[in-house]
């Protein structure tokens, strides 16, 4: 059962992250093909009733969006930054014992992120704030903090749980590439 969740939440994660990147980068590529269509007379009939004034706001949303759930992915992939000066230089049992107390680390604080990010989206809920351009309610673009935190939590404790079983930790290989 376990398994299948973590097969979920792993394309869940991949195809967020990508839909929103393609999401923010065809905006872009409209935005400003729309803004340069001012120089050619002809293109300028067809596009000048188009309003593109919410384009930036949305992306500044969208990646917002994907740096959380990014976040979530760099922990369960290994690529997350980390310094490993000191683990690096100590024994094996004070090393996984650093290496658990930062996983450790990792899930509480992203845990106590989520907790606060969730009661902030409560409180901004029941103001009735909107975006400034797009008009979205803005407890929903702010539902990324609990949703991607709490991801990100169980992602620390996965890595966590991974670790302390077999003593191993995901490593981004970038001399590797997997064929698509």
């Amino acid at each position: 059962m376990i398994g299948l969740l973590n097969r979920f939440l792993d394309r869940l994660e991949e195809w967020l992250i990508a839909a929103l990147m393609a999401a923010a980068t065809l905006v872009i590529f409209a935005s400003i093909i729309h803004r340069e269509s001012l120089r050619v007379d002809w293109l300028w009939e067809y596009t000048r009733l188009l309003n593109f004034s919410w384009a930036q706001e949305l992306c500044v949303y969208l990646f917002i969006w994907m740096a959380k759930f990014g976040a979530a992915y760099g922990v369960r992939t290994g690529i997350h930054i980390g310094v490993d000066v000191l683990v690096d230089n100590v024994g094996p049992r004070a090393q996984r014992a650093l290496v658990a107390l930062a996983l450790s680390l990792g899930a509480f604080f992203t845990a106590v992120i989520a907790v606060i990010g969730l009661r902030w989206v409560l409180f901004i809920h029941g103001t009735g704030q909107v975006s400034p351009d797009l008009e979205w309610p803005m407890w929903i673009v702010y539902l990324c903090v609990p949703l991607g935190s709490s991801l990100m939590c169980y992602r620390f404790l996965q890595v966590l749980i991974g670790y302390l079983r077999d003593g191993r930790l995901p490593r981004h290989d970038l001399a590797h590439s997997e064929a698509p």
